[in-house]
């Protein structure tokens, strides 16, 4: 959120299309209501300056290389310092309600009207979130959307083989809080256990990637 609403919002930049960055780079450069601290045409250099210099607005490609625009929001949502993301895409699909779970503040579609861009950006940077219409009913049909923010990453971990002693390091908890936050994940997705968790969740993850196709 803004802190002063006479200070310019600081944004940065990150399409893999060079002709939509420049575009956007000049619309937003002009601007006054902004400074544009930086543009990327990857996730990792989106990453790489958000770590070192303050942004407050992320405008970003859903299928940013390599990371991809969800991963990149995944990465930095934990982090107190992180921007708000506007994700600017296709509008068609699924794609509105994919960033939404992922964490954006906002989607604008690559359809519309460049201003319509700006003004999401200002909007989010305001605190809101924008979007277009979604159906929610479909958002809460998913079991992964139940889960919390913490217990998503602790999903995530233990896809990639950590064991809860590992879990317990990484996240900076007891091996009886990362059992209590795995029950409540079983719980949550009908699971029985680790493997069948970990087998959700790359399920999961394969029709995600259906629906950004």
């Amino acid at each position: 959120m803004v802190e002063n609403p006479g200070s310019p919002i600081n944004i940065m930049l990150a399409d893999s299309n060079p002709l939509v960055l420049s575009a956007m780079s000049e619309i937003f450069d002009k601007d006054t209501r902004f400074s544009l601290v930086a543009t990327s045409a990857t996730a990792e250099g989106f990453l790489g300056t958000v770590m070192r210099v303050p942004v407050q607005v992320g405008v970003v490609e859903w299928n940013l290389p390599a990371l991809g625009g969800a991963k990149l929001i995944e990465v930095l949502r934990e982090n107190e310092a992180a921007p708000r993301f506007v994700v600017y895409g296709d509008a068609a699909g699924d794609l509105p309600r994919l960033a939404m779970q992922a964490g954006a503040a906002g989607f604008a579609p690559r359809s519309g009207e460049i201003e319509g861009l700006v003004e999401t950006c200002v909007d989010v940077a305001a605190g809101k979130m924008v979007f277009p219409f979604i159906d929610v009913r479909q958002m809460q049909q998913d079991p992964i959307y139940s889960l919390s923010r913490k217990e998503k990453v602790i999903l995530e971990a233990l896809s990639s083989g950590m064991s809860n002693r590992e879990l317990s390091k990484s996240l900076q908890i007891s091996t009886n809080t990362v059992k209590f936050h795995l029950s409540n994940i079983y719980e949550k997705l009908s699971v029985k256990n680790r493997a069948q968790a970990i087998v959700y969740y790359y399920s999961s993850q394969t029709a995600g990637m259906k629906d950004r196709d």
